[in-house]
Parts: C-alpha cells; sequence; structure tokens
C-alpha cells in the first residue's frame, strides 16, 4: 500500500532527524530563545529580504492561522476569506470560537480577486448602517491554494494595492509554500510576498518538517505578540524542536530541495494518469492533482493506494485528490502505475 493522501504522511526529511538527533543532548533556553530559533528566524528573514521583520515558530496551521490574525484584527473587525479557505471550511471554527467573524467571497479556482476585495470594503463603507456592520480587517489568501493554485505577481500586487487603500492587512497562509515556490508556474518568490504582506507564514508541517511553522512579520510584529502567544496556549517551551528543523530547513537551500522533488514528482504522478485515461477535475501547477474516478475504480484503487476525498461530482463518481512531496518515491509512483491499470 503506497499513500497519497497528503504531503504529511511521513515524519519528517532525514536531515531534520539528523539535526534533531545531534542537538538533542545540548541544554537550550526554551520557548523560542535558543541559539537554533535565531539562526533560522536569521536565515528566513535574509531569504525573504526583511532583516528588521520578526519570526515567531508555532505549532501547527490552524494554531499560527487563528492567532496571527486575531492578533491583527481590531475588535470591530472581521476577516476576508475565499469561500474555500482552510480557515472557513477545515479549522473546525478556530477563528469564529475565538469571537472572529469571517466574510467569505467568492472564489476561482481557490483565489479571490482584488475587485471583489474593493467592492465588500466599499459596500461597507458606503452603508449608512456601518456601525451595526462587521467592517473587514484582514484578507486572508493561501498560496498554494486549498485547490493546488497559484496566485500570480500581479494579482498578489492588485490585492495588496486594495489593502493599502483601504487600511486593511494582507495575511498569507503558506502551508505549502515550498511547492508553490518550486512550481515551473510562477512568478512569485518569498521577496515579494514579505514585500507585500503585513504576515505570513512558511509551511513547515507539509513541507519536510515533524511539524511547526515559521510566522514572519516583515515589517515587525504587532505589539505584546510574544505574551499574546502565551495566552493564546500557543507558545511551547521546546521552541528548539521547531528552531533546529527549520535552522535545517533554510540551510544549503534544503526547503527548496524539497519543493522540487515534490514537484517533480507530480509531474510525473500526473504523466501516469494521463497515460491511464484518467480525466482532471482540476491539473495544478504544484503537488496536489485532483482526479474524477468512477466509484467502482475508485474502491479497486484503494486497495493498493491511499487517496484522500474531496467530494461527488454525482452518485457514481468522486473528486479525489492526490498528492506529492519530498517524501515521495519512485516506487510510490511505480505502484500507483500499476494500480491504475488494472
Amino acid at each position: 500500500m503506497v499513500n497519497f493522501e497528503s504531503d504529511y504522511i511521513c515524519g519528517a526529511h532525514p536531515k531534520l532527524i539528523a539535526r534533531l538527533q545531534e542537538t538533542n543532548l545540548e541544554p537550550a533556553t526554551g520557548y523560542g530563545d535558543d541559539r537554533w530559533s535565531r539562526d533560522a528566524a536569521r536565515k528566513i528573514l535574509d531569504a525573504c529580504g526583511c532583516p528588521e521583520g520578526a519570526v515567531y515558530f508555532l505549532s501547527g496551521g490552524t494554531q499560527v492561522n487563528a492567532v496571527a490574525i486575531s492578533a491583527m484584527l481590531k475588535s470591530w473587525e472581521g476577516v476576508v476569506t475565499a469561500r474555500t479557505g482552510h480557515i472557513h471550511v477545515h479549522e473546525a471554527g478556530a477563528l469564529e470560537a475565538m469571537g472572529w467573524k469571517l466574510l467569505t467571497l467568492p472564489e476561482t479556482l481557490g483565489k479571490i480577486s482584488a475587485a471583489d476585495v474593493q467592492e465588500l470594503t466599499e459596500t461597507v463603507l458606503a452603508d449608512e448602517n456601518r456601525e451595526h456592520i462587521v467592517w473587514p480587517g484582514v484578507v486572508y489568501l493561501t498560496h498554494p491554494t486549498e485547490w493546488g493554485t497559484l496566485y500570480t505577481r500581479a494579482e498578489l500586487e492588485q490585492i495588496a494595492a486594495v489593502c493599502r487603500r483601504y487600511g486593511l492587512r494582507l495575511y498569507l497562509d503558506g502551508a505549502r509554500m515550498s511547492y508553490g515556490l518550486m512550481s515551473r508556474n510562477t512568478d512569485v518568490d518569498l521577496k515579494l510576498i514579505a514585500s507585500l504582506c503585513d504576515a505570513f507564514y512558511i509551511g513547515g508541517t507539509k513541507c519536510g518538517a515533524l511539524c511547526g511553522e515559521a510566522l514572519v512579520f516583515p515589517h515587525g510584529a504587532p505589539e505584546h505578540f510574544a505574551n499574546y502567544t502565551k495566552k493564546r496556549l500557543a507558545m511551547m517551551a521546546k521552541g528548539r524542536i521547531f528552531g533546529v528543523q527549520f535552522d535545517a530547513l533554510f540551510t544549503d537551500g534544503l526547503y527548496y530541495e524539497i519543493g522540487r522533488r515534490g514537484i517533480e514528482t507530480a509531474e510525473r504522478l500526473k504523466q501516469i494518469l494521463r497515460a491511464h485515461g484518467v480525466p482532471f477535475y482540476l491539473e495544478t501547477p504544484t503537488n496536489q492533482q485532483f482526479v474524477i474516478l468512477e466509484n467502482g475504480a475508485l474502491e479497486r484503487l484503494r486497495e493498493h493506494v491511499s487517496v484522500s476525498y474531496w467530494s461527488r461530482t454525482d452518485e457514481h463518481h468522486t473528486i479525489v485528490r492526490l498528492a506529492t512531496s519530498w517524501s515521495t518515491t519512485d516506487e510510490d509512483l511505480e505502484t500507483l502505475d500499476r494500480a491504475m491499470g488494472n
């Protein structure tokens, strides 16, 4: 049995495990004030071209989204997101549980537009009853999106311009950032993201780490953000666990190497699917691919290959996702190829 369910099905990249083992018995100050966390933060800020910024390491995507976004919002504001945004559909209402309203927008292949953000904001400003309305405060994007698609440089610049015009903050969820950065169809890099966003995170969990995400504030963090993370139960005593891993990820280009591997195996995955005549629901430029399978064929495939359910197209067909990662092997792809032929 091989597994294409997601990109965090294995533990961690061997180089990270090695670094954790090498540093295991070295005493260190807690709460992220260790030498590896400091080195990792410096390397990340250098890669982002914002040396005066701030980096915080948190355990996972839902946690970092909830803590970072809520710290950026004023009490009368909400967060703008695509209807398919992770904070809306797959985080069990974490932000709502903290008291924030999600302001959803229509999306195209997971992406929202600058025009829709502007229309929403102007609608609120033009309403004579606006003191009774939740105002947009933070705009939430994912890159890659939940559908494996990517924003272009122009799209991000347009959204950022609207945010600046109306005083909104721009936040980007980079859970699968490495695969987006290494896509063959992107003109977006870390420095561009840092120049446009008020905050974003660089995903570790889905990109080779055991756990952990690097939250970046390119222009400095909200006041007392460390206190805020503690209050929100997000500060980890053994912060070194994140620091060691991100220090390794941002040494000798490992983070980009991991993304490149995921993209290369995704291209081979697409070739296999095409060769077997499998219809794509959405063929993407990143490591997630979405195909339509007849239910009987899906049952047969699952005897040999784990895939992720996405949605039904009708009573006889299902959309499933196959995701590659740094851990996808040639043998995994060969097994998939044979299973598709059964």
